[in-house]
């Protein structure tokens, strides 16, 4: 029986990170497919455990939802009956929905050897209010629905601080385990076992899935049930709730960012709220170029920038420089060649002509 691990988290909170500590301290020995579903043009981290012997597939074709389920679905069940792994791990795109992945996973677990082992969601916990109050409807579906929530960067934060993150969180999700320690204090295997232990947690929460879902909705959306707001069946499928406050409900400003009345749970893709930019480019950089690139991305007026990844030839060095932003945190590594340079940027309301002009390409 194959056990399958979902580890879901918005935009650059840290899930690649886990997933290499998972695998290299805890899961060694194991045969275990990764699958990456990344939003976006470019998929920038598929070779990283393919040294390892680790499966890799790839999905670039957008955030699982209503569209992409049934490409998802079939995707699976080809790396189920092609590779019978021992453990599947799914890394759902940052702006993906876990509901929606759950669903997905769910619908081929009733006819697959397959058990849905855990659901987590990896938390930026300097960044959590910031992400709740602008793009709640993604982030605060995936600590609702994770049986387990861990927080990265919790060394930067003070204790107090850290406190009012918990609360938070578990005002949203009074069940989930919420790991809270520094992940370089703990071993792979003490993280493996939080995922472990929050497995009861994950199927109850499948049974509640499985009698709470709107019987009226033929989409892969999780509805919740609030049958005195829900009046009106729009032609895609999804419901929109209509109440006592109308003036509330899809509201989107000129900047693009829908603001959110959190007793509502709107539905939109991911790609109706962010976009991707990318482009392929064999342009060299220096690392004190690609250091001033990437702090210019916290110019507000470009839109806002999310994350933004990359592998480009280095001007001084025979190695390429890897890179990673999440705002106000640029980590810049040196690695292996690739057929070409890549950079991938992912926001809202993005002035991609000027993010160009950045990079000079």
């Amino acid at each position: 029986m194959t056990k399958i691990d979902i580890i879901s988290g918005f935009l650059g909170a840290g899930k690649t990170t886990l997933i290499k500590k998972l695998i290299g301290e805890a899961l060694n020995g194991q045969k275990i497919v990764l699958i990456e579903n990344e939003f976006g043009e470019i998929g920038i981290d598929g070779g990283f455990l393919k040294d390892a012997g680790i499966e890799i597939t790839e999905m670039n074709s957008g955030c699982i939802c209503c569209s992409l389920v049934g490409d998802f679905g079939k995707a699976l069940t080809e790396v189920i009956q092609k590779y019978h792994p021992d453990r599947i791990i799914i890394e759902p795109s940052g702006v993906g929905k876990l509901s929606d992945v759950i669903k997905a996973v769910k619908d081929v677990a009733e006819h697959e050897p397959v058990v849905l082992n855990s659901f987590v969601t990896v938390a930026d916990a300097v960044k959590y209010k910031m992400y709740s109050k602008n793009f709640g409807e993604f982030f605060l579906n995936q600590i609702e629905n994770a049986g387990a929530i861990f927080l990265s960067r919790t060394q930067n934060l003070k204790e107090e601080k850290l406190a009012e993150c918990v609360h938070t969180l578990q005002h949203h999700n009074p069940k989930a385990k919420i790991v809270t320690t520094p992940w370089d204090s703990l071993t792979g295997q003490q993280l493996l076992s939080v995922m472990e232990d929050s497995h009861t947690l994950a199927q109850q929460m499948l049974e509640q899935m499985h009698h709470e879902h709107d019987e009226h909705c033929d989409c892969s959306h999780n509805h919740e049930h609030h049958h005195h707001e829900h009046d009106e069946t729009c032609s895609c499928g999804h419901h929109h709730h209509h109440g006592h406050h109308h003036h509330e409900h899809g509201e989107t400003c000129s900047c693009g960012h829908h603001h959110h009345n959190h007793e509502h749970h709107h539905h939109h893709h991911a790609d109706e709220v962010f976009q991707s930019w990318g482009i392929e480019t064999p342009k060299k950089f220096t690392e004190q170029q690609l250091k001033d690139c990437l702090n210019a991305l916290g110019d507000i007026t470009l839109g806002t920038v999310l994350r933004a990844k990359g592998i480009v030839p280095c001007t001084d060095s025979t190695t390429w420089l890897h890179f990673d932003y999440v705002p106000g945190a640029p980590e810049i590594r040196y690695g292996a060649a690739d057929y070409t340079g890549r950079l991938c940027i992912i926001g809202a309301e993005l002035d991609e002509e000027r993010l160009a002009e950045i990079f000079g390409v």
